[in-house]
């Protein structure tokens, strides 16, 4: 007998469910893994994601203190996790993610446990971001919820883990978090909160302040302390729990009684706005740099500001011009070995007038501009003991189709003749411009171009008098360089810039460009040194007279004044400062105490800044050699001279002739000399005719 089996239609069916179930499982695992592997492709072809965020730029002072800053109205300060307290990184983890370090940018278990309490409670209860997550979303800085943001996010989050460590993922993401009034990244946080660097936090201020972004509003110690307290203990409990800290460690972190400033580290400075604004432009025509970049790059940029310096300045001014006078100010200080701007002051008030008139103004220099032209006349020959008269003189120019007649101050002349060194000392402007005609117009124009001079110069006769417009820190830079010795002084206020990483973006590198001769350039300064000694004094006083009782060592230098302008530049061999005062619209000057301004502003700060340190003088260079000289005649003075003033030459112009005007029984004997001087009687002679 045949027995047929019959196949039972209920299993026949399970199987047909089973092979589809099957099939559809493997079907679902094979996308998901083409899905992961075309995700992990396409971040591969993605690349590292940029991870630049708006930061802070901030501005340094030559000894490292922040003078100012840049922002948005937020807080950025970048620090490197090497710069973080251990106790912020553990606690970090412990309540954020404890797993970060296990984990390929999600937490599958978290995220399981989360959606899981979320259905429970049917509403959202727990969050399962894990800190890469959390990064990608600070690197958004948007806060919409699109699945496109969403989609992105994730995508980042996978970029991130493959292409960063993890400490560098912990870096960003602390330094990008959200901690509250204004305060981005724990930098920003913990001077905010604490008043110290992120290094520098103990426990409990830590687990305070890692609370904090859960809900910035609601954990601010500043708008609640006691949800601020409750928030840290449960960040300590969290730490004890993953095994960080020691049952004894939370009781001490949570019992310690916790000082909380609530004041940001760096506001917007009030020293030396006018220079930041210069800075600010140098970052931008000078190295290229983007306005972005500048205002929210995170760029640390090492400025030659001396705070000391400019604080002087800022005080001087203030303390010197009346505070109801309308006469505005320009003034410029700098290091003239390295040409290094340590002061700047571009107006009396920046708020009311940010107008730089230490850079942008440009204003007559009057009798400044005297040591360049002198100075070329030391290149043609002449010396400090050249003698020209000093009377009222019209001089005709244009082939006699032009005349001018300029004067002396007061109108006061010495009728007769008088050395360079005491025309310079009195500032006689008839001396000044027959030289300047002697010379030729251009040579004072080619000499203040080689002197750093950027605005243009008229070739009139007057232009020995400063009448072509000059900017003060050109001038400050010009008087530097007799200062250093001849070598090119451009002002300099930028030594470093860094990205916000620390990369270097631009370094300064020095100068060493001799442009005038060390020689010439001595003699010149010492020269200038006659403004301020009244060995020089003559048909009038000589200009330094005023503050002479106010200077306790040596200064080279020059005062100026036109209808409109005041100025006063000096130096020592460490410290040059220029000051210009006057009005805006170029109204005349007439009170006398107008006029004394910016004498009495250089005096007072070259006196302060320079307190202290050490009284250095002016060093000769080889080929140079000191006379006493008679300043009446010009001549070598002998002991029967009542006044006797030591001065400089080139050696072989250096005068030989003894002082007659003193007769006397004085011997007469010149210091030996290698060679003969030479006479330099022939511009008197030349000039005879003037």
């Amino acid at each position: 007998m045949v027995v047929e089996t019959m196949t039972n239609p209920r299993i026949q069916k399970g199987k047909k469910y089973f092979r589809f179930l099957f099939f559809g499982i493997l079907f679902i695992t094979a996308g998901l893994v083409l899905f992961a592997l075309a995700v992990y492709i396409y971040a591969k072809i993605l690349g590292p994601p940029p991870l630049a965020v708006p930061q802070s730029t901030l501005y340094y002072s030559n000894d490292g203190s922040i003078i100012g800053e840049s922002n948005s109205g937020q807080k950025r300060y970048w620090v490197p996790l090497r710069s973080v307290s251990k106790e912020i990184v553990n606690a970090t983890i412990s309540i954020e993610d404890k797993n970060f370090y296990h984990h390929h940018g999600f937490d599958i278990k978290r995220i399981g446990g989360a959606l899981l309490a979320d259905a429970i409670a049917m509403h959202k209860v727990q969050g399962a971001s894990t800190i890469t997550q959390q990064y990608a979303k600070n690197l958004f800085l948007t806060m919409d919820k699109t699945w496109t943001r969403k989609i992105s996010e994730a995508l980042y989050t996978i970029r991130l883990e493959m292409n960063y460590s993890k400490d560098k993922i912990l870096e960003g993401y602390l330094n990008t978090i959200n901690y509250g009034h204004g305060a981005y990244g724990i930098q920003a946080a913990s001077q905010y909160y604490f008043g110290k660097d992120a290094d520098q936090l103990d426990l409990a201020e830590a687990a305070m302040l890692v609370g904090i972004p859960k809900g910035p509003s609601i954990y601010s110690p500043i708008n609640s302390l006691e949800k601020a307290k409750n928030r840290q203990l449960l960040v300590l409990n969290s730490m004890k729990e993953n095994g960080y800290i020691t049952e004894k460690d939370v009781k001490s972190a949570a019992q310690e009684k916790i000082t909380i400033v609530g004041k940001h580290a760096y506001h917007r400075s009030e020293l030396a706005p006018y220079f930041q604004d210069i800075v600010r432009h140098q970052l931008k025509t000078a190295l290229g740099l983007s306005d972005r970049t500048i205002q929210l790059g995170g760029l640390r940029v090492y400025t030659t500001l001396d705070t000391k310096q400019q604080q002087i300045a800022d005080d001087v001014i203030k303390e010197s011009i009346a505070e109801d006078s309308d006469i505005q100010v320009g003034f410029t200080a700098m290091d003239p070995k390295t040409g290094f701007v340590t002061a700047l002051v571009g107006g009396r008030n920046y708020d009311e007038s940010p107008y730089d008139r230490a850079v942008q103004a440009s204003r007559q220099p009057g009798s400044t501009i005297k040591p360049l032209l002198y100075y070329a006349a030391l290149e043609k020959g002449f010396t400090p003991t050249t003698m020209m008269r000093s009377e009222p003189t019209t001089f005709q120019f244009d082939n006699g189709n032009a005349k001018y007649t300029p004067h002396n101050f007061n109108d006061q002349y010495a009728d007769g003749e008088i050395t360079m060194a005491q025309a310079l000392a009195l500032s006689d402007n008839v001396y000044a411009v027959k030289t300047h005609l002697f010379l030729g117009e251009n040579t004072l124009v080619r000499t203040a171009k080689d002197f750093g001079i950027t605005t243009k110069m008229a070739k009139v006769p007057s232009l020995a008098l400063g009448t072509s417009g000059v900017h003060v820190i050109d001038m400050v830079g010009a008087y530097s360089m007799l200062a250093n010795g001849g070598k090119k002084a451009d002002p300099v206020f930028i030594t470093r810039v860094e990205d916000y990483q620390g990369n270097v973006l631009y370094e300064y590198k020095p100068q060493n460009e001799q442009v005038l001769r060390p020689d010439l350039a001595y003699v010149m300064t010492q020269m200038m040194t006659g403004m301020f000694d009244k060995k020089l004094n003559g048909y009038a006083s000589v200009t330094g007279s005023t503050i002479i009782n106010q200077l306790t060592r040596q200064y080279a230098g020059k005062s100026g004044s036109t209808n409109t302008d005041s100025w006063m530049i000096g130096f020592t061999p460490q410290l040059t400062a220029g000051v210009w005062t006057g009005y805006d619209k170029g109204n005349e000057i007439t009170l006398a105490a107008d006029k004394r301004y910016a004498k009495t502003i250089w005096a007072r700060f070259m006196e302060k800044s320079l307190k202290g340190e050490p009284i250095k003088t002016f060093k000769a260079p080889k080929g140079v050699v000191s006379l006493p000289i008679d300043p009446k005649s010009g001549k070598v003075a002998t002991k029967d001279c009542p006044i006797s003033r030591e001065m400089y030459f080139v050696k072989g112009t250096e005068p030989n002739e003894y002082c007659d005007l003193h007769p006397g029984k004085g011997e007469k004997r010149l210091p030996k000399q290698k060679e003969k001087p030479k006479q330099d009687g022939w511009l008197h002679k030349l000039f005879n005719w003037l």
